[in-house]
C-alpha cells in the first residue's frame, strides 16, 4: 500500500509538472482554459500548487494535451510496460500511428496487402518519407513508377500524384513520417568515423 507521504509528494509534484508540459508546448493559460473550459485563474493555481489536483480538472486537461492522465500524476508504471498501439483499418490496409499527440509531425507504421485495386493517385498537402521494413513496395509518383526492397527509403511532395503499395508479391511493411504542412526530415546525426585498425 502506498505510503501517504509519497501520496502527497506525488500530488504535490502535479502542478510544476503541468505547467512543464504547457510551457513546454508552447500552450498559454488563455489557449488551455479555452480548450477544457476551465478559468485561467483556476488553472495557475493548480500550477502553483494552490489548488488540489482533482479528476474533474485533470481529464480536460489529459484530454487537452493528449496525453494519459498517469502521465500528467507521474504515477508509477505498474504492470506490462509495452505501449499499446491501436491499429486502424483503411480500405485493406493496417495502420498504426506512432505518433501519440497532434503535431506537424505524424508516424505511422503500415502494413499493405499483396493485392491492391489498380492505382488511383491522390495528391495532398504535406512532405513524406518512407522505409522499406519487409516486403517490395511499388511506388508511382507522378511520371516515376519505381520498386523498393527493404532498407530503401523514399521522400517525396505529396502535392505530386502519387500511390503506394505492394508489388503483389506478398504484404510490405513501411515506417512512414509525414509532414502535413510539407515539413522535410532533417537527419542531423553523423556517423562515427571508425577507427583505423592498428598494424
Amino acid at each position: 500500500m502506498e505510503h501517504p507521504s509519497a501520496i502527497a509528494a506525488a500530488l504535490a509534484e502535479v502542478g510544476p509538472r503541468l505547467k512543464r508540459l504547457r510551457t513546454e508546448r508552447g500552450v498559454t493559460l488563455a489557449a488551455l482554459s479555452e480548450a477544457t473550459g476551465i478559468s485561467k485563474s483556476t488553472l495557475s493555481r493548480l500550477e502553483t500548487g494552490e489548488r488540489r489536483p482533482s479528476l474533474e480538472l485533470l481529464l480536460p486537461i489529459s484530454q487537452a494535451h493528449q496525453v494519459p492522465l498517469d502521465e500528467l500524476v507521474g504515477a508509477p508504471e505498474v504492470g506490462d510496460p509495452r505501449v499499446r498501439l491501436t491499429p486502424k483499418h483503411v480500405n485493406d490496409n493496417v495502420i498504426l500511428p506512432l505518433t501519440r499527440q497532434p503535431g506537424p509531425l505524424q508516424a505511422f507504421k503500415m502494413v499493405l496487402p499483396a493485392t491492391r485495386a489498380t492505382p488511383e493517385r491522390c495528391t495532398h498537402e504535406g512532405y513524406e518519407w518512407m522505409y522499406v521494413l519487409s516486403g517490395r513496395l511499388r511506388l508511382i509518383l507522378a511520371d516515376h513508377d519505381l520498386v523498393l526492397d527493404p532498407g530503401e527509403v523514399a521522400e517525396f511532395d505529396t502535392r505530386l500524384p502519387h500511390w503506394f503499395g505492394s508489388t503483389g508479391q506478398g504484404p510490405v511493411e513501411i515506417l512512414s513520417l509525414l509532414g502535413r504542412q510539407g515539413e522535410r526530415m532533417h537527419v542531423r546525426a553523423r556517423p562515427r568515423p571508425r577507427d583505423k585498425p592498428a598494424h
